[in-house]
């Protein structure tokens, strides 16, 4: 066993010593009432949120997160789109709207391993999963994981401004441990899984288990975990990523994708994983100011709406 896996057995032991502690004082832990912006979502994090049980003092795992390497990213403005400036940037709003559903979901069902795939190539995935980290990173106290989980055409190390190496590719061939392959950037909530080292056998690989055994073991130290795919139609890689996520959001291309490629892909998932269809790239003279449009599954139709 990993020291990295060590440590973090250790940190699940303390807590149980914490929750044994208030069990025989019978006491309970005192938790806030949930503060909620000015999107309706709940601020309080995941983790603090979904705990029956007393649990140890806020931080108690943040040494382990203090290992992961410190990297000096230099994001790619035409991709990564700036939620602390300040100022109106085109389709951050769209990106906070798709934030505030996503909270809303998660009211009803586990939601915390996001899947984000498309159809084809070249319909904006990456960038959807990109800034949905980013956005979901910016809420107070949410510790959000980006994985590129592409391992055939990987673009969120460029996008974010920084290596590629070492990463998932390196982790599933177990070169690497878990809290090796995960980068800190400027931002305090938001870390990032690049892609790795180019390997063969990609879908052999990712069905070893290894993956998930990763996401089991980072799990709880994450409010949110997105993950960057393959596009489904090309490869199973999404697929099979899939079988260990809560949920797959599809992003569509407006006028790029046809309908019958998106429900063509939409059936290699099960319907209980799909959460909902990102239309990414709507012209401007149609809809000004409006980048994505989300539409979750809760209606029983999860068809996405784009133009063949």
């Amino acid at each position: 066993m990993s020291r990295i896996h060590d440590a973090l057995k250790r940190a699940e032991k303390d807590r149980s010593i914490y929750k044994r502690l208030d069990e025989a004082h019978g006491t309970r832990p005192i938790v806030d009432d949930p503060v909620e912006n000015d999107t309706g979502e709940n601020t309080i994090p995941f983790h603090a949120r979904h705990q029956a049980a007393p649990t140890a003092p806020p931080g108690l795992l943040d040494p382990a997160l203090a290992r992961c390497s410190r990297v000096s990213w230099r994001p790619d403005a035409a991709t990564m789109l700036s939620f602390g400036s300040g100022e109106s940037v085109r389709g951050t709003e769209e990106f906070r709207t798709l934030r505030s559903r996503l909270y809303r979901l998660r009211e009803e069902r586990t939601l915390q391993k996001i899947l984000v795939t498309s159809s084809m190539p070249k319909e904006g995935r990456s960038f959807v999963a990109a800034n949905l980290a980013q956005v979901l990173a910016c809420q107070p106290g949410c510790r959000t994981l980006l994985v590129d989980g592409d391992l055939r055409s990987p673009r969120l190390h460029s996008a974010l401004g920084t290596s590629c190496t070492p990463g998932l590719g390196e982790y599933l061939l177990v070169e690497a441990e878990e809290l090796e392959i995960i980068q800190r950037g400027q931002m305090e909530n938001l870390f990032f899984i690049p892609s790795g080292r180019p390997i063969s056998g990609q879908s052999e690989i990712i069905s070893n288990g290894r993956l998930k055994l990763l996401l089991d073991r980072l799990e709880p130290l994450f409010d949110w975990i997105v993950i960057d795919s393959s596009a489904a139609m090309p490869v199973t890689d999404s697929g099979l990523m899939a079988k260990w996520c809560d949920g797959v959001v599809m992003v569509v291309r407006s006028n790029g994708t046809s309908f019958d490629v998106a429900r063509k892909a939409l059936e290699k998932f099960r319907q209980e994983h799909l959460v909902g269809v990102v239309l990414n790239s709507i012209p401007s003279d149609t809809k000004p100011e409006t980048e994505l449009y989300f539409r979750t599954s809760e209606s029983g139709s999860s068809s996405p709406q784009a133009k063949g």
